[in-house]
Formats: C-alpha cells, sequence, structure tokens
C-alpha cells in the first residue's frame, strides 16, 4: 500500500490496527534491501498489521511531519500515534521486535 498526504488521515490515523510505515525512496539502496522484508512481514502479520510505503521524494511534506532525516525509516503508529521509530535497513527480527510492541499492546 502507498500512503500519500490524500490518504494520511483514513489509513493510518483512523486504522483500527497497528501501521507500519515504511519512507524510503527508489534511489536508496538500503531501502530496496529493506523492502522485501517490509513485505514479507505484511504478509506474515495480515490483520494484525498494515503496512504501507511513503516515498519522500513524492511526499514531502509527509516526510516533514514526521521528522525524516535519513532513509530508509519505519514509523510505527498504533491507534493514531506513533509508538517506534527505526532509521536504516535493520534486520527482521528487529523489525518484528517493534511490531510486537504495539501488535501485544
Amino acid at each position: 500500500m502507498t500512503i500519500t498526504a490524500g490518504n494520511f488521515e483514513s489509513e493510518v490515523l483512523q486504522s483500527n490496527i497497528p501501521v507500519l510505515l515504511d519512507f524510503w525512496a527508489e534511489w536508496c539502496g538500503p531501502c530496496r534491501m529493506l523492502a522485501p522484508i517490509v513485505e514479507q512481514i505484511a504478509e506474515e502479520y495480515s490483520g494484525r498489521l498494515k503496512c504501507a510505503k511513503i516515498n519522500v521524494d513524492e511526499e514531502r511534506e509527509l516526510a516533514d511531519q514526521h521528522r525524516i532525516v535519513s532513509i530508509p525509516t519505519l514509523v510505527l503508529y498504533r491507534n493514531g500515534t506513533i509508538v517506534q521509530q527505526q532509521m536504516g535497513a535493520i534486520p527482521k527480527h528487529e523489525i518484528e521486535k517493534l511490531i510486537k510492541l504495539a501488535i501485544d499492546a
């Protein structure tokens, strides 16, 4: 799923399940390395977690609102509030640690 300024409120802030946002850009090598991991997590946590991407080049306003200074950056929302944020291409088990806090809460 792709998040834009137009659907951010309905898909993220009003979501009834936690949302993992992947801030990325096409030119970013680490972002491309992280993408398949996020896709795998989206499949494994289907129904319990929503995974979405925000292209920082196309959605500059959303990137600025989240103070994104380095990509990739993962931001985890729960009940319309940021609960976790992590910069860099981190391994799957580290991402799962982040999301389990939000899902199990």
